[in-house]
């Protein structure tokens, strides 16, 4: 490591270190890092009592990495091939280990150890303000896809325990979604030591496990083995797969925890993070391998976007998975919308704001909020919600929204952003050894969003349904209660059940 690069490292880890100490609101460092929610006890107020091992760092990493996005890579196999779709989850996860390295080193190049930090040491205001926008876009679009998840699961809980509203899922569905909104969401949202809820990632981890390990043991036990084969269940490659690469990348995004992880870490070295990076995008990716191949071989070419929308409604124990699942998100949906209110402040402040932004200086602009104010963050925080909650009804189907923010907002700020920032912030040739594996970055990412909004922009809003038994559970007792059925013999081409 270079001396001026070693020396701004030290510098700016104290500077981390003594806010942390100091801002007595989790709100200061809500736009860089979601991870950053976490306050630091009284007790931890020295720097070497704080730090992680690399172990630590791995596993702090990995919980960062390992969500509700998994629930869709079964159908991105689907829409991929489940041949080239695996060839495709590899690749994805070479690229954003690739990708997270990078940023880093663009850390060191620039003196500044955050995300907004580097973009505006690259290209100013117009770096700064277009992470922005899709730092925004990538929290807002997950609370819709939140929204479907909880209303999907919870509401086939609840007709297990009332088969008769099985007639009525729309409505069941609209309000699991309301009561859950106006009851726990919102009264989350306006929690203010948010922190607390940061703290709980790890319960959320501890459901995405167990819910793997359900998927794995159905698979196994073979009691969905009578879910037909289609003509296209065992293609090694579909037409899909730019779709398939959105769900991917959105399973993979934690570009905006990096700096957080990387400072955390004892002796923070290039050498060391390299290591955590591939430790914890390999447990991740084998987390996501193990979903797709067992959702993926239980239900082949009828793989929905939310996998657990696939099985049967009386089964009681994918039905404790969706309960699981539906904690997990709900656990996830409040810091979400905290980063996405955090960011909206921040940006009326700062245009609002006659103060000269020094852009050489150590303090990042996202630091810049002043003191909270209360009404204006409750107003905030209820718009933001409610706007959610308005937009998911629109779609019935989880795929698509995981692919829209998985090719406009996930792609871009993981794989785009940080080559850019590198090829701005790095010294060498634009066709040097060191550059070149940037640009083709930068390459992929502008290829996969323009070609994937293209085609996904069109069909966003289809003809989607759910609360459709399927045809492969036709002795589930609901049937008898006057729920629709689909047939099992023909492919889904929508994230839901439109068989």
């Amino acid at each position: 490591m270079e001396p001026t690069a070693k020396k701004n490292t030290v510098s700016e880890f104290s500077y981390m270190l003594q806010r942390q100490g100091s801002d007595d609101s989790a709100e200061v460092n809500a736009f860089d890092d979601i991870n950053s929610l976490v306050k630091r006890d009284a007790n931890q107020g020295k720097a070497t009592e704080t730090l992680s091992s690399l172990p630590q760092a791995s596993f702090n990493y990995i919980n960062s990495i390992v969500g509700s996005g998994v629930i869709g890579i079964p159908y991105a196999l689907h829409r991929a091939g489940f041949g080239l779709g695996l060839f495709l989850l590899v690749i994805v996860a070479v690229i954003t280990d690739y990708s997270l390295i990078l940023m880093v080193r663009c850390g060191h190049l620039s003196g500044r150890f955050s995300y907004p930090g580097v973009m505006e040491a690259a290209y100013g205001k117009g770096g700064y303000y277009l992470l922005s926008l899709l730092q925004f876009m990538y929290p807002f679009l997950a609370m819709i896809s939140y929204n479907v998840v909880v209303g999907d699961t919870l509401s086939k809980v609840l007709v297990r325990f009332v088969p008769s509203w099985g007639s009525s899922m729309g409505m069941v569905r609209f309000g699991v979604v309301l009561v859950v909104t106006i009851f726990v969401i919102i009264p989350l949202c306006l929690y203010k030591n948010v922190s607390r809820l940061a703290k709980a990632s790890f319960l959320s981890l501890a459901c995405v496990v167990l819910i793997l390990m359900a998927v794995v043991y159905r698979l196994l036990s073979g009691d969905y083995g009578v879910v037909p084969n289609t003509p296209e269940s065992w293609r090694f490659a579909h037409s899909d797969l730019i779709p398939a690469v959105g769900i991917m990348a959105f399973a993979f995004m934690c570009h905006h925890n990096t700096f957080l992880v990387y400072q955390s870490m004892q002796n923070a070295t290039m050498e060391r993070w390299e290591k955590v990076t591939h430790i914890s995008v390999g447990f991740a990716w084998l987390v996501a391998a193990l979903f797709g191949i067992a959702g993926y071989c239980t239900f082949r070419a009828l793989s929905q976007g939310d996998l657990l929308e696939n099985y049967c409604w009386d089964d009681d124990l994918m039905n404790f998975a969706r309960v699981l699942f539906s904690i997990s998100i709900l656990l996830t949906f409040p810091i979400e919308c905290f980063v996405s209110r955090e960011i909206v402040r921040t940006q009326i402040k700062r245009f609002y704001s006659h103060e000269v932004i020094e852009y050489d200086t150590d303090k990042d602009p996202s630091h810049v909020t002043g003191e909270e104010d209360d009404r204006k963050s409750m107003i905030t925080t209820l718009v933001i919600v409610f706007t959610a909650f308005i937009i998911s009804p629109y779609t019935e189907c989880l795929g698509p929204v995981l692919e829209l923010n998985g090719l406009l907002a996930a792609i871009p700020l993981a794989y785009i952003l940080p080559g850019l920032a590198y090829i701005q912030l790095s010294p060498h040739s634009l066709f040097s050894q060191e550059k070149l594996p940037a640009a083709g970055l930068v390459l992929f990412g502008t290829i996969v969003t323009i070609s994937g909004a293209a085609i996904l922009m069109p069909n966003l809003i289809g003809d989607c349904r759910t609360g459709i038994i399927m045809g492969y559970c036709k002795d589930d007792e609901l049937a008898l209660n006057g729920t629709s059925f689909i047939a099992s013999t023909v492919e889904p081409n929508c994230a839901t059940d439109k068989i």
